[in-house]
């Protein structure tokens, strides 16, 4: 009889309350506890796991790494699903081996290619991945030269950060003069060009921004699912347009997909995001961790975050082939419930004892983001 099997899960997406759930689901029906940290007390993942605690603020990377090997020890963990700190953590594969954990995310090399969206563009072209025209810029001159570029080749520009993920920072340059009309309805990611010039010549810092087409729809998003041996067990393509959201196993999608995470050992989960440049496909990002609408391919019949732990303790999964794929479907908002009582702000200092504060009648619930409901025909 096995074991219970001890997940944690770091200061992570609201979203991967669902990637808990699947755990607990398990078609292995494996006991399952998880612990979750995070540096917000109101945090869905804290109240859907089994032991919570908030992580303390401020830990330089290497100090984090520290905190992390002691929650393994202290709390038992069996395998780490980390997110915050990804690439400090897996520097330290060994250590936490040591202790009996293992570390659901790639090797520190992998990490650091796609850590930097130049050099994982350039990573990716030398092994036959198509990917955008690009340009690195952190100066006003810089961005106007790639801005006048793209234009002149037919192309609407846009910017991001050459570090980070999830979408922050990214804009449409427009050549439109900012007037009441941005101030109309909802707030837009379209900034003019003038804007952006003028906040870069008054700015005291450097930017560090790539600047690229804006990519037509539809996007694909591939999951990935990699053994340390370098070999892809499952591949599958979600796609959204609009609002619209569905699946693909096109090989125009997956073939590239899983060029990088095999030709990169991205192993165990990673998110290999296309879109459309003209006619043909793109690389547009490479997240080294699992998805936010991970989840999602549930709807497909398969439950993809135990198999990557049943890969991480060892066991192998074999090639996982989606039984079906599920109909177009839509994102929609449910509710999840917080713990009873917000824990306090970590504080320095506290002068004289807080006063106790009574537990509400409810618990309270959070808004955050479900799939599942299919859109009519």
């Amino acid at each position: 009889m096995h074991s219970r099997v001890r997940v944690w899960l770091n200061r992570t997406y609201a979203e991967n309350v669902f990637f808990m759930d699947q755990l607990r689901r398990n078609p292995s029906d494996r006991a399952v506890e998880i612990h979750a940290t995070h540096g917000d007390p109101d945090s869905p993942v804290l109240a859907a796991a089994d032991t919570a605690e908030l992580e303390p603020e401020g830990l330089s990377p290497a100090a984090y790494v520290e905190f992390a090997l002691d929650q393994c020890q202290k709390r038992g963990i069996d395998v780490f699903v980390p997110r915050l700190h990804q690439a400090a953590i897996v520097a330290h594969r060994a250590d936490f081996a040591a202790l009996g954990t293992a570390l659901l995310a790639p090797p520190p090399e992998a990490v650091a290619v796609f850590h930097d969206k130049v050099i994982a563009y350039e990573a990716v072209q030398a092994v036959g991945v198509p990917v955008p025209p690009w340009w690195r810029v952190r100066t006003a001159e810089e961005l106007v030269t790639a801005v006048e570029k793209l234009e002149a080749d037919g192309h609407k520009a846009c910017f991001k950060p050459a570090s980070g993920a999830g979408g922050v920072g990214f804009r449409i340059i427009t050549r439109t003069p900012f007037s009441l009309a941005q101030l109309n309805g909802f707030p837009s990611p379209y900034v003019s060009l003038d804007a952006v010039v003028e906040a870069l010549d008054q700015a005291d810092e450097q930017v560090d921004w790539l600047v690229m087409p804006r990519l037509e729809q539809p996007e694909v998003s591939v999951d990935t699912l990699t053994g340390p041996d370098n070999r892809v067990r499952l591949a599958i393509g979600r796609t959204k347009n609009g609002r619209r959201r569905g699946f693909t196993q096109h090989e125009q999608w997956l073939e590239p997909a899983r060029l990088i995470a095999e030709g990169f050992g991205l192993h165990y989960l990673s998110n290999i995001q296309f879109r459309m440049l003209g006619d043909r496909p793109v690389l547009m990002d490479v997240n080294t961790r699992p998805a936010g609408g991970l989840h999602q391919l549930s709807l497909c019949g398969v439950n993809v975050p135990w198999a990557a732990v049943q890969l991480a303790l060892g066991e192998d999964t074999g090639v996982i082939e989606p039984p079906f794929l599920g109909q177009d479907y839509t994102v929609v908002s449910g509710p999840r419930q917080l713990r009873p009582v917000s824990i306090p702000a970590q504080r320095a200092e506290v002068p004289e004892p807080l006063p106790a504060v009574p537990a509400p009648a409810a618990a309270e619930a959070v808004v955050v983001e479900a799939a599942g409901q299919v859109l009519p025909l």
